[in-house]
């Protein structure tokens, strides 16, 4: 079984096309929680209220951090996608992460982004431009099938 974790962007069904573009194959997904508000506001729900918004950020990041590196760390392949509109900062954090644990990379952009990530993409084995060459991918390291 490959074990792949999806980090990034959150506002596009991009996971969902990966997910279900495997279906079939021997492959188990995680992902960071992709619930916006949950996901900036764990660490005030669990710990508790901070009136100033650095430290009510830091708690939800901190504790999200610890979901991410148990993902990155479990994970044979990470794969990490840069959206159009936003800048995912923590998706690149996430692509560091992987390569320092000397997971395998893939890193999911579009062209127009090729220069800013320059840096990630030489840590990635793969760099797709679109879902289903991820899935391709996948496909190709579980198999060795090409695509049709």
């Amino acid at each position: 079984m490959l074990k792949v974790y999806l980090s990034g962007e959150i506002h596009t069904d991009w996971r969902e096309q990966i997910t279900d573009g495997a279906a079939g194959l021997d492959v188990e997904f995680s992902s960071p929680v992709t619930n916006h508000e949950a996901s900036d506001d764990c660490g005030v729900a669990i710990l508790g209220d901070e009136p100033n918004k650095f430290w009510h950020d830091n708690k939800g990041a901190n504790i999200n951090a610890i979901r991410t590196r148990k993902g990155i760390a479990d994970a044979d392949v990470v794969v990490v996608r840069f959206g159009e509109k936003y800048r995912q900062w923590n998706a690149a954090f996430d692509a560091g992460v992987a390569s320092a644990l000397g997971k395998s990379l893939i890193v999911l952009q579009q062209p127009d982004h090729d220069h800013a990530l320059k840096e990630v993409d030489a840590a990635a084995l793969a760099v797709a431009r679109d879902p289903a060459q991820v899935v391709q991918i996948l496909r190709y390291v579980l198999t060795g099938e090409l695509p049709q």
